[in-house]
């Protein structure tokens, strides 16, 4: 070849396509195929055989048929080390990734690309969250971590002349790790988690063109928004009414995740059984890490986030629990006064306010350093930048986030890794701050139970836009205690059930501030489990697999209704679909696609009616529930007189005409699974032909953003979020639980792992993962030993 190794994959990364680096090197195209794959495998580490380590005893990594590691140590520190290590050598890529995202400092490597993902991690300050949460973290939290650092950059060391590919696409080493870091990528994930600006930017946007009468009012209903998780008579009711926030208009309004918890009452067995399958961004590495630890004070297996060493969801031999996003507000965002009079200043209380300043570097690859000065008021940073441009004004906008402060997460988590009952895996939660999640748990004795944990700032004023800044009403009084957050044990009914659903109706004792995702996948849970006398573990697995939509039972009669006297034949063709389909998502179903596409362009029509550009695009993603009542009456005016009916028409011929255009025109041809496909992209492919060489082929896939079986929907169907993971855990079981993760276990695109859990995932297939030391024998596939010399 004409170019070195190091110099094509340069060129692949800096975007030049595959064509013009083979004609470079004087090669072909099957001579870049086996040279490609021949580079891609040598880079995967060896997980066989004897390496060095710096532990007090020996640590075992085994892996089962999946690449799973079980990391098996004497002692928590040693552990730790393996966990590191086990990981660094699985992900220690996608580890940098989420460490530069989460301190800024993604541009130096990628250039303009990710220049907006810094300065949100800048503006927020991300890194110095980091630093305090450090500073706070517990003498054995700081152990765990800066053992679990010491593995990372092991690993590191070892790989610095093939490292994993992406370093050498991107023309860089990774620098060495440090405990702070772990605690960064902790910090960007609550953000993620609970910072979700727009939910209250789109709304005020929407106050501003329609003011605080009907029009607004309507725009904000949710969705099945009385399904809440505790049932009326099971929790402490307020003295006097309070007033929680309206529910709807969330530009995001289904993303989340699903969990259900059921009582030995109502089982085959006896004992609980849990469910549990969070929703995130599918990719083709996968944000899970699913991982056994074994050794010390630790026997738990389940799912950690990439980069957080603990387990999140999962169980130990006594105790199984997971978790969703119960998606109480834990942000605010202020509009604050300013006055020419008095320059650089926010009002507060009467009196004008030296704002704070900052000086933020961003360094660009290729374009040099980028100084962004942070303003900030009392209440925090100044947002403005961040916020979606139809929804900015004309003076500054601050952010209130409870994350900003340490939140204890980690150490809750390590702590619920070692819970011996349902009542010490509660009290493991108490002192978690951000984010505010539902948990769900069970115990072998028995017990099952619901903790809403995290912590919810309690206001005085309820509010869906933007805050006044300068008023002291909307300041927050304090946060709502541990006793008094939403909570559930052993309850009567004997399950609990959350999927980002209202954790209480309005009466609950304080205002949860809720900005909850429509609760039509908790209605449906609830819905099947009641509809069975008796659940077994072979249940659960069908039931994370349901695709009846509850949106489409409720849109669809009258729907027909308004369409019943089409004449064109495709239309009536189309009507007729709709008029047998039993309203499942499934991948093969031609009325799923019409039903679902139909939809999308109702929304855009009804937001089309208010609003225009990119402001009608975020309405339309946020109207789901103004859309359904639409299609049953127009009792606020929102369509002139007279323009409903020709509205939904023209809706649904631009959904034809979208199907017919993207499926052809024959209906039959209209699959549900043809138009919506799961996409498992890498970060990088979108760097010339790099997705050809990287991203995981889409694949046809069932349901949609509001099924049970969740997975999601973008703008052109495509399916972009959902259930990647999804857990099963039988209490009558020996210590064992069921798992499958549809990004694998790698991230190294030349590994056996990288893909090889996917066509599993689709089919509704799960693993076992055991936690007795001596069945992890029995599925071991490969053991590294690591030892001291």
């Amino acid at each position: 070849m004409k170019l070195s190794t190091t110099e094509m994959l340069r060129r692949l990364g800096q975007g030049e396509s595959i064509a013009a680096v083979c004609a470079a090197a004087g090669i072909d195209r099957p001579e870049f195929d086996r040279w490609w794959q021949a580079e891609i495998e040598r880079r995967v580490p060896a997980t066989e055989g004897v390496g060095s380590a710096q532990t007090t005893a020996p640590v075992e990594i085994v892996r089962d048929a999946w690449g799973i590691p079980h990391i098996i140590a004497a002692n928590d520190a040693d552990l730790f080390y393996g966990f590191g290590y086990a990981m660094a050598q699985d992900r220690l890529f996608q580890l940098d990734y989420l460490r530069r995202r989460a301190w800024g400092r993604l541009s130096e490597v990628f250039g303009l690309e990710t220049f907006e993902l810094d300065l949100t991690a800048r503006t927020v300050g991300l890194g110095a969250i980091a630093r305090r949460e450090w500073a706070a973290a517990r003498g054995e939290t700081q152990e765990l971590l800066t053992a679990f650092s010491a593995g990372v950059n092991a690993v590191i060391a070892a790989s610095v002349e093939h490292p994993p590919i992406e370093f050498d696409l991107l023309d860089y080493r990774p620098e060495p790790w440090s405990p702070e870091d772990c605690l960064a990528i902790e910090g960007e994930f609550r953000w993620y988690l609970t910072g979700r600006m727009p939910v209250f930017a789109v709304p005020n946007m929407v106050r501003r063109k329609l003011g605080d009468g009907p029009l607004y009012r309507a725009f904000l209903q949710g969705e099945a928004d009385e399904e809440s998780i505790l049932p009326p008579g099971s929790y402490r009711t307020a003295p006097r009414g309070v007033e929680q926030l309206a529910t709807g208009g969330d530009p995001a309004p289904a993303g989340g995740s699903n969990n259900w918890v059921v009582a030995g009452t109502r089982t085959a067995t006896g004992k609980p059984l849990l469910a549990s399958d969070p929703h995130i961004a599918f990719a083709a590495v996968s944000c899970w890490y699913e991982v056994h630890l074994c050794g010390g004070s630790f026997n738990v297996a389940g799912m950690a986030y990439a980069g957080m060493p603990a387990v999140m969801f999962g169980r130990n031999e006594r105790v199984a629990w997971g978790c969703t996003n119960n998606i109480c507000a834990q942000r605010d965002l202020y509009q604050e006064r300013t006055d020419p009079a008095h320059p650089d200043c926010f009002l507060f209380d009467g009196r004008w306010e030296q704002a704070g300043r900052r000086e933020e570097i961003i360094h660009l690859k290729g374009a040099g350093p980028l100084t962004k000065v942070i303003r900030s008021s009392r209440h925090g940073p100044i947002v403005d930048e961040l916020l979606p441009e139809p929804t900015r004004t004309d003076e500054p906008v601050s952010l209130r986030w409870l994350g900003a402060e340490p939140c204890r997460w980690l150490e809750a988590l390590l702590e619920m890794d070692r819970a011996t009952s349902a009542d010490t895996l509660r009290e493991a939660t108490r002192e978690w701050r951000v984010p505010t999640f539902s948990v769900v748990f069970c115990d072998t004795a028995g017990h099952i139970g619901y903790q809403a944990v995290g912590r919810i700032p309690i206001r005085k004023q309820p509010e869906r836009g933007f805050r006044p800044g300068c008023d002291p009403r909307h300041v927050w009084q304090g946060l709502i205690p541990f006793e008094g957050m939403p909570q559930l044990a052993d309850p009567a009914r004997g399950f609990a059930v959350t999927a980002n659903n209202r954790p209480a109706p309005d009466d609950f004792a304080y205002p949860l501030a809720g900005v909850w995702s429509i609760g039509y996948r908790a209605r449906r849970i609830r819905q099947m489990i009641e509809a069975r006398e008796k659940l077994s573990l072979g249940d659960l697995g069908p039931m994370q697999l349901d695709v009846l939509s509850l949106r489409a039972k409720a849109a669809v009669p009258p729907l027909m209704a308004l369409l019943s006297d089409a004449a064109e034949p495709r239309l009536r063709q189309a009507v007729d679909e709709l008029r047998r389909w039993d309203c499942c998502m499934n991948s093969e179903s031609s009325a799923a696609a019409i039903f679902d596409v139909f939809f999308a362009h109702w929304s855009r029509v009804v937001a089309g009616e208010h609003f225009s550009g990119e402001a009608a695009d975020l309405v339309a993603t946020a109207c789901g529930g103004l859309a359904l009542t639409l299609l049953h009456d127009d009792q606020v005016g929102w369509f002139a007189p007279g323009r409903r009916l020709p509205a939904v028409r023209e809706a649904f011929a631009a959904a034809l005409d979208t199907l017919a255009t993207r499926l052809g025109a024959d209906l039959s041809d209209w699959q549900w699974g043809k138009l919506h496909r799961v996409q498992s992209r890498h970060v990088l492919s979108s760097r010339g032909e790099l997705a050809a060489l990287v991203d995981q082929p889409p694949q046809p896939v069932r349901g949609n953003m509001l099924t049970v079986c969740n997975t999601g929907s973008d703008a052109d169907w495509q399916g972009t979020l959902g259930a990647g993971y999804r857990m099963l855990v039988d209490m009558a079981a020996p210590a064992e639980m069921w798992a499958i993760d549809a990004g694998s276990a790698s991230g190294h695109p030349g590994s056996p792992h990288y893909d090889d859990q996917l066509a599993e995932w689709i089919a509704g297939r799960y693993h076992r993962i055991p936690l007795a030391r001596s069945a992890i024998d029995e599925i071991a596939k490969s053991r590294l030993t690591l030892s001291t010399a």
